[in-house]
């Protein structure tokens, strides 16, 4: 079985990496969906983002990257994929992806999200977190995979 697991990725942290690596041994294959959001002011580019995810999945066979514009459920129904894998952090994720997921689930039946707790040692961890030390020049070493580090130390 397929399964999706959509985010913005700007940029990818331990905390999605844990999630990815988590949800690869649930699943045949798992595809990381950067999703192309118009509102947002992303810091890395899309092609970055995607050499980012792949360095720093590039241990798990079944893991691989695609992007997409539209609606995460378009995107399921497109490819014939009936599962979305999301993580939560806390209450506030879990009110915000049960609206999500309602909504999805009117849009299409056929579609399945799946939820993971975030380990402990990653709830604080979020991409808006990691940008803003990165807008003060702060070191990030410790919320990301070493892709991002390596990425960003060029």
């Amino acid at each position: 079985m397929k399964a999706i697991f959509p985010g913005s990725f700007d940029p990818i942290t331990l905390g999605h990496l844990d999630l990815i690596e988590r949800g690869s041994t649930l699943y045949d294959e798992l595809i990381v969906v950067i999703l192309e959001n118009n509102s947002k002011n992303p810091m890395f580019s899309i092609e970055e983002r995607i050499t980012m995810i792949e360095e720093a999945t590039s241990h798990l066979d079944n893991v691989r990257v695609d992007t997409y514009s539209g609606l995460t459920v378009d995107y399921c129904k497109d490819n014939g994929i009936h599962c979305m894998l999301r993580g939560l952090r806390n209450d506030i994720d879990f009110e915000y992806e049960k609206q999500l997921e309602t909504i999805n689930h009117r849009l299409s039946e056929s579609v399945e999200t799946v939820f993971l707790m975030t380990r402990a040692e990653h709830f604080h961890i979020s991409s808006s977190a990691v940008k803003e030390l990165l807008l003060y020049k702060q070191d990030v070493d410790e919320y990301v995979p070493q892709a991002v580090v390596n990425h960003i130390n060029h």
